[in-house]
């Protein structure tokens, strides 16, 4: 098994890959903000540039972040690779998806008015699937055994991971319940069903990147190992914190 210390050097082929298809998406993302700007259209709804410009960009940080932070976890440098590249080309899958159903002006998720339509859902239902599957098998080693890294850093991971998983479930929820009311003749209430836990999914999604480079900027400082640990507790508490909220908020409204 391979750690941090002695993997690879960084930046191998798998690596250099995930990071450029991971800022090509962002790019993405940014482009579309400016198509936004000229094309105009509703920010909110079922079709609106909003859709690839945020996931565009989410997925993007996502996967730099997922990257990077895989690293300080004790795997075998190949199975590491292998999930990573997998990670991509998923995030590349969801992301084109999204973006293609854009440009046609037609929903994105829950659309089965279409043979078409419905293809592109299911693609990025399964898709998601996927992604929950590879983002679970790396909770679960930073859980089983304890991430390398600076003073921080270990708890930073693993919490960036559970808050991630957290994440990860709210947007299976939002699937499900709109799969439900679409296949049930509701169209237009699956696609107003995801509003409440947009916010939980959002909040949580970027723990994994937010936390990590917390440790890794406090890394960089004379601070002793104790105040390093007492911010990251508080981090920590604070992002728990809006988690919580988040997910009373849904409670409440959904």
């Amino acid at each position: 098994m391979a750690t941090h210390a002695n993997r690879a050097p960084a930046h191998r082929p798998a690596e250099r890959i995930c990071y450029a298809t991971g800022a090509a998406l962002v790019a993405s993302g940014l482009l579309h903000l400016v198509v936004f700007g000229v094309d105009g259209g509703p920010w909110n709804g079922p079709v609106s540039w909003r859709k690839p410009i945020t996931f565009g960009l989410s997925f993007g940080l996502t996967l730099m972040a997922i990257t990077w932070v895989t690293s300080y976890l004790k795997v075998g440098v190949r199975v590491r690779d292998t999930l990573l590249v997998v990670f991509a080309a998923d995030c590349v899958l969801e992301v084109a998806g999204i973006t293609l159903q854009a440009w046609r002006k037609v929903p994105s998720h829950l659309d089965m008015e279409t043979a078409f339509n419905s293809v592109v859902s299911m693609s990025l239902a399964v898709g998601g699937g996927i992604l929950v599957a590879l983002l679970t098998s790396f909770a679960v080693v930073s859980f089983r055994k304890r991430p390398s890294g600076p003073t921080g850093m270990p708890l930073a991971v693993r919490t960036g991971f559970a808050v991630l998983l957290v994440a990860l479930a709210s947007g299976a929820a939002m699937i499900a319940r709109g799969v439900v009311l679409t296949r049930t003749g509701h169209q237009e209430a699956a696609y107003r069903s995801t509003a409440a836990l947009k916010p939980l999914h959002g909040v949580g999604l970027h723990a994994v990147l937010v936390l990590p480079a917390l440790a890794w900027l406090m890394s960089r400082t004379a601070w002793s190992d104790r105040l390093k640990m007492r911010v990251m507790y508080a981090a920590v508490g604070c992002y728990v914190a809006a988690v919580l909220a988040s997910a009373l908020w849904a409670a409440v409204t959904y």
